[in-house]
């Protein structure tokens, strides 16, 4: 069945299909155990000539505890996710039915977040709370801004006066946030040196929005990819506060404030402690000292860009082995420390890529061996993991520990694998991307990733 085929099918524990329904670009969707179903498509390669490749295991019912952790520990923030991290039209729809909203850089992503959303989704009115997508990106190209304004898509940032000239030419309507510039010299991957005015072009920014007589109501800010220093986030919250009194000196009122991404759901480094619980603490405490309760204007709101907190534990990668190259018994070795070299149908140029992109060390599992999911207790050795293209930097890792004996059509898996590594595929040497086999998971937030999507269809 092909990725673009709009079948969700619901298989009962005895694993047998028994509804279809069809909807646009919706994939087909298993119900229960991601595991289970993974196993059972792996089973499908070792019969002979049967098809070897890669894929992904989406376990949708992860999507939906993070939805239900953000709610828990943000409960004040309204979750805008970020598209750009993964764009899966499963995910989005999954995250509309959710309640959560869209984070867009781009007119292609409002039109998924549109889509997402439904055709019952309508801007209603003007006020913040009634829109659930933000074209979030402060350096848009012309044709996108006139593509928003058709689409009614009108809170947007900006951080620079060519931007303000732009939306003042062709959506002076625009809700305008303006994005300040935050101390993310802590995170994964640092976005001030491209985005985000300093505190102290805010002021002139402002009066020429006054001047160009644009609707600016609120500030934005980003840490970083990946934070790991809670702290940045109060003094980035100090500053917005900062820049809202700024705004009101100019003689603007703001009433958005917009905390951005940069969330990861991980402990903290030689720490107990969850990195993403003490970001909302931290976060929580520093907007009631900057923004007290009795000190908001009325329609006041928080929104927040999480992006990899959402779906990075809900993909798993299944790579099969396609190729070895073994020491000969006798002859030096050029690597003596690594003498064995496996290859897989995936790497960094499709869904490994971010090993390169995102700095991931892809550490494998062993998912089946010798045509058999019960891996035995085998003896282990280095080796260096490659994926399939000609380029030597496709080099998924230099060094890891696998089982003495693995082989050609064994299989590999890689967790975690949910952001930025779909949406970074190419099709260098003429790999195709992977594809997705969508898992609703178990229990009760699997139920609900299946009510959820039963909902869009027909």
């Amino acid at each position: 069945m092909s990725f673009t085929t709009a079948i969700v099918s619901l298989f009962s524990n005895a694993s047998s299909a028994v509804l279809t329904r069809q909807v646009p670009s919706v994939p087909s969707v298993l119900r229960g155990d991601s595991v289970g179903h993974m196993h059972q498509e792996i089973a499908k390669s070792f019969a002979e000539d049967a098809d070897h490749g890669s894929f992904f295991v989406a376990e949708l019912s992860s999507v939906v505890r993070q939805h239900k952790r953000w709610l828990q520990f943000l409960p004040e923030i309204r979750p805008f996710y970020a598209i750009k991290c993964n764009s899966d039209p499963c995910v989005l729809r999954l995250l509309a039915g959710l309640g959560a909203n869209f984070d867009c850089a781009s007119l292609a992503e409002i039109n998924m977040a549109i889509t997402a959303l439904g055709p019952s989704y309508q801007d209603t009115d003007g006020s913040t709370q009634s829109q659930r997508i933000i074209f979030a990106s402060p350096c848009k190209f012309n044709s996108d801004i006139r593509g928003a304004a058709k689409r009614g898509i009108r809170m947007s940032t900006f951080d620079n006066m060519d931007e303000l000239d732009k939306i003042a030419q062709y959506y002076p309507s625009s809700q305008l946030v303006l994005r300040i510039l935050a101390d993310d010299s802590r995170s994964h991957w640092p976005l001030g040196r491209k985005f985000g005015a300093h505190l102290a072009v805010v002021p002139t920014l402002l009066k020429k929005a006054k001047e160009l007589d644009l609707n600016v109501i609120g500030i934005s800010f980003h840490v970083g990819s990946g934070c790991s220093e809670p702290h940045i986030f109060a003094d980035s919250i100090m500053r917005a506060r900062r820049a809202f009194d700024i705004g009101k000196e100019v003689g603007y009122e703001f009433t958005l404030l917009d905390i951005g991404g940069g969330f990861e759901d991980k402990l903290m480094l030689n720490t107990n402690i969850n990195l993403f619980e003490e970001n909302a603490r931290v976060i929580k405490d520093a907007i009631l000292q900057y923004f007290p309760l009795t000190d908001r204007p009325e329609g006041f709101e928080i929104i927040g860009e999480p992006g990899r907190f959402y779906v990075t534990k809900a993909f798993t990668l299944a790579t099969n082995i396609i190729a070895r190259r073994v020491p000969i018994q006798g002859i030096d070795f050029v690597q003596p420390d690594i003498p064995l070299s496996v290859y897989l149908n995936d790497g960094t140029y499709g869904g490994l890529n971010n090993v390169l992109l995102d700095h991931r060390i892809a550490i494998p599992f062993v998912i089946a061996m010798g045509q058999s999911f019960d891996i035995p207790d085998e003896e282990k050795e280095p080796a260096s993991i490659w994926g399939p293209t000609l380029d030597s930097v496709d080099c998924v890792n230099t060094w890891t520990i696998v089982p003495r004996g693995l082989n050609i059509g064994d299989w590999l898996g890689f967790t975690d694998m949910g952001a930025y590594t779909l949406c970074g595929v190419t099709k260098f040497n003429g790999f195709d991307a992977s594809r997705v086999l969508y898992t609703t998971g178990t229990g009760i937030d699997g139920e609900e990733v299946w009510q959820i999507l039963g909902k869009n269809f027909k």
